[in-house]
């Protein structure tokens, strides 16, 4: 039986992945002489050769994938009958909160923002699989504490949270993350459906 070039291999198991691998699981599609460590120098070449071709080979929270490249995925969109979904801005702004302040319970975000936080809104965050609770504030009721997910940092192909874009380089009014002093608050977010009036953070691909 030919050698298999493990290199090849790698650019197989990733192209026809529906997800990011891991270097676990990479690890899997070889014998005992090919440990963890040789991993990540193959993947490294193997993501060196895709230079300046439509496709690239990143690593995400998740692992690595081949993805297309940021700059051509405009245009592919035309070939989808399916349009990127459009979020509301109270949504973006609800991610972009615990995004960056990371725990927090719903009674932080509506401090934050002034307004009740519409259940609406949680649950499109949840649903989407950018959010979920990691645990509970030993205040009492104990409110759930919400935090971004590794589905979150995968659409946005990011490896951790540590990559997340300084603040001042998206269009986020400083102030939003900074507690209202007023205990005062308006009426709730009309949710996820209200127009979009300018996403926090963009838009993230599936």
């Amino acid at each position: 039986m030919t050698a298999i070039d493990p290199k090849r291999l790698l650019e197989a198991a990733l192209l026809a992945a529906r997800e990011p691998l891991d270097l676990a699981r990479l690890r899997l599609l070889f014998d005992e002489d090919l440990d963890l460590a040789s991993l990540q120098p193959l993947l490294d070449e193997l993501a060196a050769e895709y230079d300046g071709h439509g496709v690239e080979l990143v690593q995400v929270a998740s692992g690595w994938r081949f993805q297309t490249r940021p700059e051509y995925q405009a245009v592919l969109d035309r070939l989808s009958a399916e349009k990127p979904p459009r979020y509301s801005r109270a949504v973006m702004e609800t991610l972009a909160i615990i995004a960056y302040r990371q725990p927090v319970t719903r009674g932080d975000i509506e401090d934050i923002r002034g307004v009740t936080v519409s259940q609406n809104v949680v649950r499109t965050l949840e649903e989407r699989g950018w959010i979920d609770v990691v645990g509970h504030r030993e205040t009492p009721g104990r409110p759930a504490l919400y935090a971004t997910t590794r589905a979150f940092l995968d659409d946005l192909g990011l490896r951790s949270l540590q990559e997340l874009p300084p603040l001042e380089e998206i269009p986020l009014h400083a102030e939003l993350l900074e507690p209202r002093s007023d205990p005062a608050r308006p009426a709730a977010d009309a949710g996820a459906g209200e127009p979009p009036d300018g996403g926090l953070i963009g838009h993230a691909g599936a």
